[in-house]
C-alpha cells in the first residue's frame, strides 16, 4: 500500500505517475471528491461526539446533585434540566449516527481504493509496457552445442516413466506432474542442495511454514483483493463462518513475509533473512494455452524462496546480494543464466523493483524465467504494520521487505535434465547434487 500522503495531497499527480509507469487508471477526481467528503463529514463527526460527551458529562453532574437533592425545592428544577438535555441529545443522535456510518463507509471506500493500486517503481526501473521494455544487465555461461536432436523434458523423462502426466490427469487435471525414480530424486535432490546452499553460505535461516494461510495473510503480501481469481481456496470448519476460509499459498513469500505482521521487529535482527522450501498453488487464471506441455506452468510446483526484511537503507543493497544468492545456485549447477531488470509494466504488484534470472533451455532456444527478486520497499509493510524500532529516534518505522525464488526447483529440473541431456537419453548430474544422488553421475534409461 502506498503512503496515504500521496492519495490525500497529490492524487493528480500519483494518478499521471501510475498511468505513465504502471498503466494504472486511477480516478483523482473520485478520490479528491471522496477525501473532501470524509474530511467534512469526519470533522462533524467529531463535533457532535464532542457534544454529546460534554452533554453525558454534564447530565452526570446533574445526576449527582439531584440524589443530593431528594425531596427539596431544587429537585423538580434539576430533573427538568436532565430532561432537556437528554432531549437535546436524542436531537442530534441519529445525526451522529448517520455521520458515522457514513464515516465508515467513506474510509471503506478510500480503503479499497489503495489496495488495488500498485506500487510505483523506484527511479532506477526503466518504463515500459511488458516484458519488451525489459533491459539485460549481464550473462553468464555459453549455451551448450548438442551434436544430435535435442529434446525437451517431456520426451527425456515420459517415455522411462519419469515424468507421468496422464496419471497426474487422472489424480487431478490438466497442469500437474507425478515424478518418478531417479528423477524425482533428482527433483528432491535440488531442493536440498538449494536450501544448504542459502543457509550454509548465504546466511538465510531455514524455515518451515504453513502452506494455507488466512485473507490477512494474503492481504499483506497484495495477493488480495487483486488477485484472488490466480488462488485456490478452502474453508476451515463451515463455509461462510468468521474466519473459515484459507488459502493455498502461491509462494512461500506470504507466510515468510507475514511472520513481521503487527509486529515491531528489533533493530539488532536486521536484516532478517529467511528461507523455505514449500509447495505453492496457482490457478493461472488467464494462462490457459500457455506453456501446456510439460512442467513449465502447473498448478502445484515447488520453490525454495527467499525473503528479507530490511532496514530502508538496507534495502537496495540487500536487493542486490539476493539476487546474486539466486544466482549462485544456478552457477553451481553450470546452467546458462541471463539477469533481467524489469521495466515498470512487467514487474509484480508490490515490487518497486524486480530482477528476472531466466535459464537456457536447450529444447526451446531461448531463456525462461526461474527466479524473480523484488523490493517492495513499505508497500507490503504498510499493509501488514510491520515495523523497526529506530534506535535513534525510538520510535517505530516501516521495515522494508524484499522476496525472491532461490530458485524454482521444478524449472531447474526442467534446466538440468535439458541441459545435461546425452545422446543416448541419459542426463548427467550436476557434481554438487551428486552428494545428494548417492553419487550417482548421471541418470540412464
Amino acid at each position: 500500500m502506498l503512503d496515504p500522503a500521496l492519495l490525500r495531497q497529490q492524487p493528480d499527480d500519483l494518478a499521471r505517475r501510475l498511468r505513465e509507469t504502471r498503466g494504472h487508471e486511477l480516478d483523482a477526481a473520485s478520490l479528491s471528491a471522496l477525501e473532501a467528503e470524509r474530511k467534512q463529514i469526519q470533522a462533524r463527526t467529531q463535533e457532535l461526539q464532542a457534544l454529546r460527551n460534554s452533554r453525558s458529562k454534564e447530565i452526570g453532574g446533574l445526576m449527582g446533585r439531584l440524589r443530593k437533592a431528594q425531596g427539596s425545592d431544587e429537585a423538580a428544577s434539576l430533573e427538568e434540566q436532565v430532561e432537556r438535555i437528554k432531549a437535546e441529545v436524542a436531537g442530534f443522535g441519529d445525526e451522529l449516527k448517520e455521520s458515522e456510518e457514513r464515516l465508515d463507509a467513506i474510509r471503506g471506500e478510500l480503503e479499497a481504493i489503495a489496495l488495488g493500486i500498485p506500487n510505483l517503481p523506484d527511479d532506477s526501473v526503466p518504463v515500459g509496457e511488458d516484458e519488451a521494455g525489459n533491459v539485460e544487465q549481464h550473462r553468464w555461461g555459453e549455451p551448450r552445442h548438442f551434436g544430435f536432436e535435442v529434446k525437451d523434458h517431456v520426451a527425456l523423462g515420459a517415455p522411462h516413466g519419469w515424468l507421468d502426466g496422464e496419471s497426474a490427469a487422472k489424480l487431478s487435471g490438466a497442469r500437474f506432474t507425478v515424478l518418478r525414480g531417479p528423477v524425482a530424486r533428482l527433483h528432491r535432490a535440488l531442493a536440498q542442495f538449494m536450501l544448504d546452499l542459502h543457509t550454509g553460505e548465504h546466511g538465510y535461516e531455514e524455515t518451515n511454514v504453513p502452506v494455507l494461510v488466512n485473507p490477512d495473510a494474503m492481504q499483506g503480501t497484495g495477493q488480495l483483493p487483486k488477485f484472488e481469481d490466480d488462488l485456490f481456496a478452502t474453508e476451515i470448519g463451515e463455509a461462510g463462518e468468521p474466519n473459515s476460509r484459507r488459502y493455498l499459498v502461491p509462494t512461500a513469500e506470504v507466510p515468510l513475509t507475514n511472520l513481521v505482521r503487527d509486529a515491531i521487529t528489533d533493530a539488532a535482527v536486521l536484516p532478517l533473512r529467511m528461507t523455505a522450501h514449500s509447495m505453492c498453488f496457482r490457478a493461472e487464471a488467464g494462462s490457459h494455452g500457455r506453456d501446456t506441455r510439460g512442467m513449465i506452468r502447473q498448478h502445484q510446483f515447488e520453490k525454495v524462496e527467499l525473503v528479507s526484511i530490511t532496514r530502508p537503507e538496507q534495502s537496495a543493497d540487500e536487493h542486490e546480494r539476493m539476487t546474486r544468492n539466486a544466482e549462485a545456485v544456478l552457477e553451481r549447477l553450470g546452467l546458462p543464466y541471463r539477469r533481467m531488470l524489469l521495466c515498470s509494466g512487467d514487474m509484480g504488484f508490490s515490487a518497486t523493483k524486480t530482477y528476472d534470472l531466466e535459464v537456457w533451455l536447450p529444447s526451446q532456444q531461448t531463456y525462461r524465467e526461474i527466479s524473480s527478486v523484488s523490493n517492495c520497499g513499505a508497500f507490503q509493510a504498510r499493509r501488514m504494520q510491520a515495523r523497526w524500532r529506530n534506535p535513534e529516534t525510538g520510535k517505530p518505522e516501516l521495515v522494508h521487505t524484499l522476496n525472491g525464488s532461490g530458485v524454482a526447483v521444478g524449472r531447474a529440473l526442467i534446466a538440468v535434465m535439458e541441459n545435461g541431456q546425452q545422446e543416448d537419453g541419459s542426463i548427467t548430474v550436476p557434481e554438487v547434487l551428486r552428494p545428494y544422488m548417492g553419487g550417482v553421475e548421471s541418470i540412464r534409461p
